[in-house]
């Protein structure tokens, strides 16, 4: 196949596996020639003109962009957990109802319409951080892997690739037993939780890789968490953990264990160039120089971090520590990385009261190249030969960019656009979204209505 993108951002292939802000350009070429083969790109040719079979993208042509962080199921909270006061801890018991109401057929049908909304905003991978495994009981299905197996194939129907992190949940916090909803979160011990996701074998390897996850240390006792972090080592797979997302998690850890929770996952061996700490919110220095110094990447979420009253995180000291950074859009209180993205620049202004922390091609960089390598996809994320042919393009029509001069494409993008700009997606060389219209899923927001309506009524 044969593209011709009016602008093409290629700035990404210089930062790829090495961290934000590592070479990264905010450099826009015109008349860029893009072909494809299978589900690769095999020859990028900027300055030239639209051969006469060429599929034109008008507007601003990216890589397509990774979510690191996503929990499905929490789509459905979107507009119906915003009224009212209350924290992290009011917000979870709304969550817990949801994760209650869901089977293997529910879950597929309401993640095949969450994905279908991520390909949409031009998301061509999620990470999908896997925790409702069993029924509401605790009991397993007949295939113990029903949930994660419907997750996988809800992202082949909806044209995206996943990284399934299937996540280790044991105790319902620091020394205290599972209790309703949580039960089905649970395989008792780490051990148990290894052979199950063992087990996992996708049909489809081309869109699905399977990670590990520890929910947390509130989730995994101490002398679990080194049998997590093995599995992901045997089988050179991500692993993903949500850390000090409250400082209630860190004085609980402080207080069963002597140590914060970043320390405790070094003395498990759960830090490194695979491990991705998702949140980071709540950090000490050594906690930062800790996590830089071990290469673990970090997932921002920041419309989650904000919306559930959370904090600001020290993403910019995390990444000149030494730590790679990905965005994720979590309980998907909107879909976008391009707010994502923005937030992280947004709030560090708001942290420290100055501007210009990061630029548009550093934020570029962690919802692409370095997105899709914290999942597991290094040769995504880049428009390059030999890369997933990826392609998200935006339009620049709307009231939104309208106006945006060449030289400063990036930043109008970054800054300004949202998902409903995106116009045309192609995922491994495959066209899913042609004129904003998915091509798999013929009405999202049907789909997603009676998705959401089938667990909340």
């Amino acid at each position: 196949m044969i593209y011709h993108a009016e602008y093409a951002w290629l700035g990404a292939g210089t930062g790829a596996g090495t961290g934000v802000g590592a070479g990264v350009g905010d450099e826009v070429a015109p008349d860029v020639l893009i072909e494809t083969t299978g589900d690769r790109f095999t020859r990028v040719v900027p300055g030239v003109p639209a051969p006469p079979d060429a599929v034109r993208l008008p507007g601003l042509t990216l890589p397509g962009m990774a979510d690191a962080h996503s929990h499905a199921f929490h789509r459905a909270l979107r507009g119906r957990v915003q009224a009212g006061r209350g924290t992290f801890w009011t917000w979870r018991e709304q969550m817990y109802a949801v994760a209650a109401r869901l089977d293997p057929d529910s879950y597929h049908a309401f993640a095949k319409a969450v994905y279908a909304e991520m390909a949409l905003a031009g998301i061509s991978c999620v990470g999908e951080f896997h925790y409702l495994h069993h029924g509401p009981d605790g009991t397993p299905y007949g295939d113990p892997n029903a949930m994660g197996e419907a997750l996988i194939e809800a992202a082949r129907e909806a044209g995206i690739r996943i990284t399934l992190l299937d996540t280790c949940y044991l105790t319902g916090g620091i020394g205290k037993d599972l209790e309703g909803p949580q039960h089905r979160f649970g395989d008792g011990t780490a051990a148990a939780w290894a052979d199950r996701v063992s087990a996992l074998r996708p049909a489809g390897p081309a869109h699905a890789l399977i990670g590990a996850a520890i929910h947390s240390v509130r989730a995994v006792p101490r002398e679990q968490i080194q049998a997590v972090a093995a599995w992901a080592e045997r089988h050179a797979a991500p692993l993903h953990v949500h850390l000090s997302e409250q400082p209630a998690e860190n004085l609980a850890c402080q207080e069963a264990y002597g140590r914060t929770p970043t320390e405790l996952l070094a003395d498990g061996g759960a830090l490194g160039a695979r491990t991705v700490a998702v949140h980071a919110t709540h950090l000490r220095d050594t906690d930062i120089e800790l996590l830089g110094g071990t290469r673990t990447g970090v997932c921002m979420c920041p419309t989650t971090e904000r919306d559930l009253a959370d904090g600001i995180g020290p993403a910019r000291d995390l990444v000149a520590a030494g730590s790679p950074m990905s965005l994720g859009s979590d309980q998907h209180a909107v879909i976008d990385l391009f707010e994502e993205a923005r937030a992280v620049e947004l709030d560090e202004r708001l942290r420290t009261r100055h501007r210009g922390h990061w630029t548009a091609g550093e934020l570029l960089a962690a919802a692409t190249t370095d997105g899709h390598a914290a999942l597991g996809w290094p040769e995504a994320g880049r428009i390059e030969p030999g890369a997933h042919a990826d392609l998200v393009t935006v339009g620049l029509d709307s009231v939104r960019l309208a106006g945006s001069t060449p030289g400063h494409l990036a930043e109008s993008v970054v800054f300004a656009a949202s998902a409903a700009d995106v116009r045309h997606v192609v995922v491994s060389g495959r066209e899913v979204v042609r004129d904003g219209h998915h091509r798999l899923v013929d009405d999202v927001p049907a789909a997603l209505f009676a998705a959401i309506t089938a667990v909340t009524q």
